[in-house]
């Protein structure tokens, strides 16, 4: 599908414009991962193993490795303190305020408080908004993926800030979901605006504040194949990322102290029309010119059963 030449410029930026949007390759200065305490949720697999992965390769001293999955974590650890880095696997409901508190002592007492907070964990259901069961549905989304992010980082908030003696960061996983609505993700791509809007309005505040060895970084992907999205397909022109390709822009996002991530380019180029049209022509637009609207026909998450307990036309977690 050939779309209208006056979108075309805006849609696919020039060659000059991506290379001066594309971050920095070398750290800062100085270094917020190396002899960190880093804490990663949803750790057991995907994009939180490798974040995991990462923290360690560039010199973390210890990880905290947050999942329900115990084997998934234990099993992780394992692999990176044979690498020599002290990692352990703690077990917490995200969706449980007591869980996390109780958690987060057993975090302190293991390695400390962290220096680095990794918001991973997540849930989607694929339905239409009156398809979502009152509880298991949509308490529970916006609790593992709205509530849960927020617990935690109030619960560790206090002490990075009064520790001004190294830099510390928080990077928040949300989603293109929470810019955009989509048909058969409404409570998700809630939960996500949602995410976005604290995460910012506390980014603001810690800035305002003085708090400038805290940085706060929100990343914004598109789909990523890490079967959480299985069966789903991305808006015209939009490539489906990898995981490992999610997780080195987010990294490289939270390093370099960039606010808002927002990938692939498909998303601020559908942001920056989004944002200049009528709401019924950018359903035309989005909707039907670039499928938009369409992306989450086919959505079916993970195979039955696996991670949540949940079937998988209902559910899946990152």
């Amino acid at each position: 599908m050939r779309l209208p030449s006056s979108l075309r410029g805006v849609l696919r930026p020039s060659a000059p414009a991506l290379r001066s949007a594309a971050p920095s390759r070398r750290h800062p200065s100085p270094d917020p991962v190396r002899g960190a305490t880093v804490l990663v949720t949803g750790a057991a697999r995907g994009m939180g193993a490798l974040f995991a992965r990462r923290a360690a390769g560039e010199g973390a001293a210890a990880i905290a490795l947050w999942d329900l999955d115990q084997d998934g974590t234990g099993q992780l650890a394992e692999e990176l303190c044979a690498q020599g880095v002290r990692a352990v696997p703690v077990r917490v409901d995200m969706a449980s305020p007591e869980s996390i508190r109780t958690a987060a002592e057993e975090t302190r007492t293991t390695v400390g408080p962290p220096s680095i907070l990794v918001n991973n964990a997540g849930i989607v259901r694929g339905a239409r908004f009156w398809e979502h069961d009152p509880a298991r549905d949509i308490t529970a989304t916006l609790a593992v993926n709205t509530l849960g992010p927020m617990w935690l980082v109030r619960e560790f908030l206090p002490e990075m800030m009064a520790r001004r003696e190294r830099p510390h960061r928080i990077l928040n996983v949300a989603s293109a979901a929470g810019v955009f609505a989509n048909p058969r993700m409404s409570v998700y791509a809630a939960s996500k605006w949602a995410v976005i809007g604290w995460a910012e309005s506390l980014r603001v505040e810690l800035e305002s504040d003085g708090y400038d060895h805290l940085a706060v970084t929100t990343f914004c992907p598109s789909f990523v194949a890490t079967g959480m999205f299985e069966g789903a397909r991305g808006p015209l022109g939009t490539p489906i990322l990898t995981p490992a390709q999610a997780v080195d822009r987010a990294w490289e996002g939270m390093l370099h102290r960039t606010p808002l991530v927002k990938t692939p380019w498909t998303v601020k180029g559908g942001e920056a029309i989004k944002g200049l049209l009528p709401a019924r022509v950018w359903d035309t637009v989005g909707g039907r010119w670039l499928r938009l609207y369409a992306t989450m026909d086919e959505f079916t998450g993970h195979a039955a059963g696996a991670a949540t307990g949940t079937s998988s036309a209902s559910g899946a977690r990152r």
